[in-house]
């Protein structure tokens, strides 16, 4: 059987979440803190670990078959390579941020100015769509005080939470793109088997993490009123329970339903409620 590559940042905020996926998915690997490339012994993967620019390039020739790593590198990188798997964490957003006491107001008033970035590409197109004409600086690292030391006006930048940014006199002043950790294969990867295994291995552990196990009990009466708020994944399950005319309803809803239904359930007479994480949900 051949052996899949998978390449993911070696450090890094993606690194840890990454790693933490692969093992949910019940892959076995160590020395992935100490090594470049870590066996898996249990299914037919190696790990690579490598910088993040690096990862678009080796799945789009063919030297990893897949690879976990941010939108923004990706598009600033402009490989072709296959969407396979939006992975939800590594949420940023990329920005375009100017100083606190800038005269800058409006996106035209871009016009003529210079933006200091670690992404020209992805900026370039973002100006072009607007007929912006600025001058794009690029900088590796330490973008944010490009603007107090007189290197540009503003700066283009992921941004997580802004605490940075506040930290540096900046401001948010336009959102350019946003971003979140994906899954990505080498060209032609949706038709391979064994990738396809290892996807629905990831999207198993991806459900569980959004949805909750509910539990509850009901007088039957009132069970079409509660049945009504609980859709399952295909149906709430009924079990009866010793004391007459009760029961028990076992259902897996979405975590966001279930705490928007709460107070809903219990007027309709649920009672004893228990919600319990998933750890795998397979379809």
């Amino acid at each position: 059987m051949k052996t899949l590559k998978i390449a993911i940042q070696k450090s890094g905020r993606l690194n840890e979440k990454s790693v933490e996926l692969l093992k949910n998915c019940g892959l076995n690997f160590e020395n992935y803190k100490s090594s470049l490339i870590s066996p898996v012994s249990n299914f037919p993967l190696e790990i690579l670990f490598l910088r993040d620019d690096d990862i678009p390039e080796y799945v789009q020739d063919g030297i990893a078959d897949l690879g976990i790593v941010g939108e923004n590198v990706i598009q600033e990188t402009e490989v072709e390579v296959s969407y396979l798997q939006r992975l939800g964490f590594g949420k940023c957003s990329l920005k375009i941020a100017v100083p606190n006491n800038t005269s800058i107001e409006s996106v035209t008033d871009l016009n003529g100015r210079s933006i200091a970035t670690t992404y020209p590409a992805i900026l370039s197109k973002y100006l072009k769509n607007l007929n912006i004409n600025a001058e794009i600086r690029t900088i590796s690292g330490s973008v944010e005080i490009s603007p107090g030391l007189g290197l540009s006006d503003a700066i283009c930048d992921l941004v997580s939470t802004g605490g940075t940014l506040k930290s540096n006199g900046l401001r948010p002043f336009a959102d350019v793109m946003s971003s979140e950790a994906v899954m990505i294969g080498r060209p032609g990867s949706e038709n391979d088997d064994l990738i396809q295994e290892l996807i629905q291995r990831i999207q198993s552990v991806l459900r569980a993490k959004e949805t909750k196990y509910v539990v509850l009990n009901a007088e039957r009466a009132n069970l079409p009123k509660i049945l009504e708020l609980l859709p399952g994944v295909k149906s709430p399950s009924v079990v009866p329970l010793a004391e007459q005319d009760w029961v028990a309803v076992h259902t897996v809803i979405p975590e966001r339903d279930f705490w928007s239904r709460i107070s809903q359930l219990k007027q309709a007479g649920a009672q004893g409620i228990v919600v319990m994480p998933i750890e795998k949900i397979i379809l």
